[in-house]
């Protein structure tokens, strides 16, 4: 098998508004929009993300209604204190403040306006045991 490329389709009520605060906010650009879907992508990320307006028919029926629920898209980044900074500035709210695990995952969340949480990450050295 080889991969060409990959996304991730979330299924969402207002699909400009998702679009929008990712192209703003996160530096992605859309490829393609028509009434109830955006395909967008960024440069550097391993993964295009897609929204899909709820009850659209390309979904499988017994999943048209359902939301994208429980889903975290998350961004490895160089800088995590200046991606915190900068969306501070920016006015988004920062739903989950900056954390570091024990393992070594420092981050922080946002959420965008249909609900998905990004997930900022930067890998640190695990402390001492």
């Amino acid at each position: 098998m080889q991969v060409t490329s990959s996304a991730v389709s979330l299924t969402v009520n207002d699909v400009a508004a998702s679009s929008a605060f990712f192209s703003v906010h996160l530096g992605f650009r859309e490829q393609m929009a028509v009434d109830g879907f955006a395909s967008l992508t960024r440069q550097d990320a391993a993964m295009d993300v897609i929204f899909l307006r709820r009850g659209i028919a390309v979904l499988p029926e017994g999943l048209r209604d359902e939301h994208a629920a429980g889903v975290i898209v998350a961004l490895v980044v160089d800088d995590i204190d200046g991606e915190l900074t900068r969306l501070s500035a920016e006015g988004v709210e920062i739903t989950m403040g900056l954390r570091k695990e024990e393992w070594g995952e420092q981050l922080f969340q946002v959420t965008d306006p249909n609900g998905i949480v990004i997930q900022f990450v930067q890998w640190v050295t695990p402390g001492p045991s």
